[in-house]
């Protein structure tokens, strides 16, 4: 159930990532052509883009992470037997889930030392530009929770234990994908 509930929301937010990129793809090169073609611009499309951009990258970071997308290299770890591989395993995603907690709390008071200040063109809360990091860590969290459990209740075999990509041109490690796991 909660698996089912986090491919939701990250498949929801592979749509919204599409859109925001439409969004700003469409933004940027209007501006272009209206500074080129006729001496004038969107004011609206530097400042919204650039908001566009932090909230695709922390949707992207949320994506990532479900599918075990983010680069690394096992040099040490691969190294290990199988308790090595199941202690480190367990150790970084207790540190991931600290470091979950570092986002939400510096985006939280971010947000609260912000959510007055208005944007200079938009004139929207510049809390909405620090909500990016808090929904990152939101929606985070539960994965990083879920490979948890999975860990310790044993769930997860010795093959799969390293859950990086060494190249961005690399498949994401053959059958060790989010969803060819038990």
């Amino acid at each position: 159930m909660v698996k089912k509930f986090i491919n939701g929301y990250c498949k929801l937010l592979g749509y919204l990532i599409a859109a925001a990129l439409a969004l700003m793809v469409v933004l940027v090169f209007g501006n272009v052509v209206m500074r080129y073609a006729f001496n004038s611009g969107f004011t609206l499309s530097e400042e919204l883009s650039r908001w566009l951009f932090v909230w695709v990258t922390f949707m992207g970071a949320v994506v990532a992470l479900h599918e075990k997308a983010h680069l690394g290299t096992d040099m040490l770890v691969g190294r290990l037997g199988a308790a090595g591989k199941k202690v480190c395993m367990a150790l970084s995603l207790v540190l991931m889930l600290y470091c979950l907690w570092l986002v939400f709390k510096g985006s939280y008071d971010q947000y609260l030392v912000n959510k007055d200040s208005t944007s200079p063109v938009m004139e929207v809360s510049m809390g909405i530009f620090y909500a990016s990091g808090l929904v990152f860590a939101v929606l985070g969290a539960p994965i990083v929770l879920m490979d948890l459990w999975r860990l310790l209740s044993g769930q997860v075999d010795d093959a799969h234990l390293v859950w990086i990509q060494e190249s961005e041109e690399a498949p994401h490690g053959g059958d060790s994908g989010p969803h060819s796991r038990a």
